[in-house]
């Protein structure tokens, strides 16, 4: 293993990533560039991250901000697709992934390293959302998978490895290793493992971090005024912002009102079952919301046509085919069919419920002539309906007379 010189890993600074630098640097005798991706998780673990990849040895170290290109290019588009996989889950991990991939392959290049590594194990949907990923953008890169190739294959050998090389186990919560594996990034924080294995069990109220228990929250509902452009928020009540401030100030306030948390049983890319707990208050809103406009905006065989495409652009992205030219294409047609999807959406946040309080749109499609149950003073003509019905009904009277029904 000594064809590798140089090594850009996907560096979090927690357990796994912290044991696989020394470990490339032991098993294949080679320089560690580690890279940081900042996507909103907070600056408390970046500069800790940066601080232990030096005291480890690693011969370069990125630090990278991209919270803006992940709310604008990733998350932003996402979200006029209103993707949801398996009729829950906001995708608030799968989306970070083919962004960081990229990353990787910048870097890879910039430092001339011979591969990039990440901690993935071998039973998660990372794995290969990174690799897609890596592949679609640098086809010949060399792709190093530590779980698939050492034998550190539970939480306590992995402890012990840390402890023999000397590698500080810093996260802790209230003086507690933390039971969880959490990701965490302006979309959402995931959490897995410990008493999550067991599907039965309720999580612990003390796990969550970004929003109080529904019974917490305040008595008063909030109402928050969300402006559309082109299928993207671009003010909240009435404050213009950046897509990273726009979900910032929706996560505080949704976590405020305990929004967004869910649990899941969802499918994994690797064919098993995997229970998570996610809290997602910004994407809760904005899904909410964006439907709300679009129900005024899009001609109905329009929306249609999109729920009808939802599920496999969810699936796309949970599987990790970002970068293919199928999830580019509907992106295409995604994009195209927002730009008459403008106007304001007025939200009202109570006890974990996220409820469309109003809608205005100057390009509506919402005509309160032809809606009315007053006169329409001849703007529909009701008479018209009969043709229509008869029409339709036509090859349900015809098997219903086949079938002897008269």
């Amino acid at each position: 293993m000594t064809d590798v010189k140089r090594v850009v890993l996907a560096y979090s600074g927690g357990l796994d990533t912290s044991i696989i630098l020394k470990w490339l640097q032991e098993t294949y005798h080679c320089e560690v560039v580690t890279f940081t991706a900042d996507i909103g998780q907070g600056d408390a673990e970046l500069e800790p991250a940066r601080r232990k990849a030096e005291l480890m040895g690693a011969s370069a170290m990125y630090v990278d901000d991209l919270t803006e290109e992940f709310a604008r290019d990733f998350v932003f588009p996402m979200f006029r697709a209103n993707a949801l996989y398996e009729g829950e889950y906001l995708l608030g991990t799968s989306i970070a992934r083919p962004l960081i991939a990229k990353r990787l392959v910048e870097i890879a290049r910039e430092t001339g390293a011979d591969a990039i590594a990440h901690g993935a194990t071998g039973k998660g949907n990372d794995q290969v959302r990174f690799e897609l990923g890596a592949y679609a953008l640098m086809p010949d890169v060399r792709v190093i998978a530590p779980w698939r190739e050492w034998d550190l294959t539970s939480r306590e050998k992995l402890l012990a490895y840390a402890e023999r090389h000397g590698i500080p186990v810093e996260f802790k919560r209230a003086g507690q290793t933390s039971p969880y594996s959490m990701d965490a990034n302006l979309l959402h924080i995931s959490y897995e493992g410990g008493v999550l294995e067991d599907p039965w069990q309720e999580p612990e109220e003390s796990m969550w971090r970004w929003t109080v228990d529904v019974q917490q929250a305040p008595d008063a509902p909030q109402y928050v005024e969300l402006e559309y452009r082109h299928g993207d928020i671009v003010a909240v009540d009435g404050e213009t912002l950046t897509p990273a401030q726009v979900m910032r100030r929706l996560n505080e306030i949704g976590g405020r009102h305990g929004v967004g948390r869910v649990d899941i049983v969802e499918n994994r890319y690797v064919g098993m079952k995997s229970r998570g707990c996610y809290e997602t208050p910004a994407g809760t809103i904005m899904l909410r919301a964006h439907r709300a406009i679009e129900s005024l905006t899009l001609d109905r065989e329009a929306a249609h046509l999109k729920d009808d495409l939802m599920p496999r652009y969810a699936s796309l992205v949970y599987n990790g085919y970002w970068w293919s030219p199928e999830r580019q294409l509907l992106q295409g047609l995604i994009d195209d069919s927002q730009q008459r999807v403008n106007g304001t959406v007025r939200i009202k946040l109570y006890k974990g419920n996220v409820l469309v309080a109003g809608r205005k749109s100057p390009d509506s499609l919402f005509d309160p002539a032809i809606a009315t149950f007053e006169d329409d003073a001849g703007a529909y003509n009701q008479a018209d309906a009969t043709g229509f019905i008869r029409l339709n009904a036509l090859r349900l009277r015809s098997a219903a007379r086949l079938r002897g029904g008269g």
